[in-house]
């Protein structure tokens, strides 16, 4: 019963926030700043009021192979701890879009009713605050309790949300997110959502035998199941060939790809070939040449994320030049087309803070700097600096 009066004394208070014109430094802290800070951005980001459920996308993009896998081993499980729990449980890929879904018959009706489910769009700008958009904008875990949400529709809720890191690249892959209404709110909530994202893990875990990580961006980098091999550049060069080539290839159109007119005699890369498939215990396939293990890679994330639309983490991805340092005619050419479509996706981004950010992390994204400066209100601080810098550099 004390705990039940509790409950309605936070829903009381939240409300009085959500009332407030401006809120002080102390009561953004009783809010909390990650909420604050979403409120903040869910109220500029134009959001219909009269919206009442998430936007379903119509042509669902796959996520990306590692979690789609994973979820298939380990979907019972989190089915049983939705139907024992009286939750919903949901997974998110990278643009808070939920991929799959499973429902206990008391959240069921709920859930279908706000979109919920396999298809909805949780992005922050178009529903406003709720734990699954959060948990991916923080990389953390997240609680949004009952009317910390945006939408009305969902203030009867309570949920938690926890990122779903793969285990060897460390990378964030998706969100997992379990929601119940808010008078089933308990402490341990977000212990229950960490739990859930290591058992997604654990799964990942287990299918990454004989898995193949590759970092392209800034400095090169390939692990093969977790460990860091020791390869040369032309050999990181292979292989990122060959990882955008699934189909295979042979090895006159390898050679080409890799060393264009360069005389550079093909038992020279026949000999780079056997060294690789020592490296990699025999995972290297001939006729045609593939990768046989399973492959990730920061560049082939980069591109799913930008098929999906999702350009806070294409360009979160895109950390550095993508093999600055190569020759190879076939991988410049796919850098020059990377580049083209994240330049082409920042000149249609709205979200200031996500080009802020790339600008502070590449204050020579010129692309960013002429975006924002149209986004940006000309009375700005910001505006004003930005123009004033791109002056000085000739731009």
């Amino acid at each position: 019963m004390a705990e039940m009066k509790s409950l309605i004394e936070k829903r009381k208070q939240i409300e009085q926030f959500r009332q407030s014109n401006s809120l002080s430094a102390q009561h953004a802290e009783q809010l909390g700043q990650s909420i604050h800070n979403s409120w903040r951005r869910s109220h500029s980001a134009a959001i219909p009021k009269d919206r009442i459920a998430a936007p379903l996308q119509q042509d669902r993009q796959q996520a990306p192979d590692a979690l789609q896998h994973a979820l298939k081993r380990c979907a019972d499980d989190l089915k049983h701890i939705a139907e024992q729990s009286s939750m919903v449980v949901a997974v998110g890929d990278v643009g808070s879009t939920i991929i799959w879904s499973a429902s206990s018959r008391q959240m069921q009706s709920a859930a279908e009713s706000v979109h919920f489910m396999q298809g909805g769009q949780w992005k922050e700008e178009l529903v406003g605050t709720n734990a699954l958009a959060l948990s991916l904008k923080t990389q953390q875990s997240s609680c949004v309790f009952s009317n910390e949400h945006y939408m009305a529709s969902i203030h009867d809720w309570v949920c938690y949300a926890a990122p779903i890191i793969d285990p060897y690249s460390k990378q964030v892959l998706g969100v997992i997110d379990l929601s119940t209404t808010w008078q089933h709110h308990n402490s341990l909530g977000l212990l229950a959502a960490e739990r859930c994202a290591s058992i997604v893990q654990a799964a990942l875990l287990e299918q990454h035998q004989q898995q193949l990580y590759i970092r392209a961006f800034a400095s090169s980098q390939v692990l093969f199941n977790g460990k860091i091999l020791v390869m040369t550049p032309r050999q990181i060069e292979i292989l990122t060939i060959l990882a955008l080539c699934p189909q295979g290839m042979t090895l006159d159109t390898l050679h080409q790809a890799l060393y264009g007119e360069r005389k550079v005699s093909i038992g020279t890369l026949k000999a780079e070939m056997s060294q690789l498939r020592d490296m990699l215990g025999g995972m290297l396939g001939s006729r045609p040449y593939r990768i046989l293990a399973n492959v990730e890679a920061d560049f082939l994330q980069a591109e799913q994320a930008l098929d999906a639309g999702y350009t806070e983490s294409a360009l979160k991805l895109c950390s550095g030049v993508f093999l600055a340092k190569t020759e190879s005619p076939f991988l410049c050419a796919w850098r020059d087309c990377l580049e083209s479509r994240l330049s082409d996706a920042i000149f249609k981004a709205d979200e200031t803070d996500v080009l802020l950010k790339h600008v502070a992390r590449f204050p020579e994204a010129i692309d960013a700097v002429e975006r924002l400066i149209e986004l940006m209100p000309k009375q700005h601080p910001v505006h004003q600096y930005l123009v004033r810098n791109k002056t000085l550099n000739g731009g």
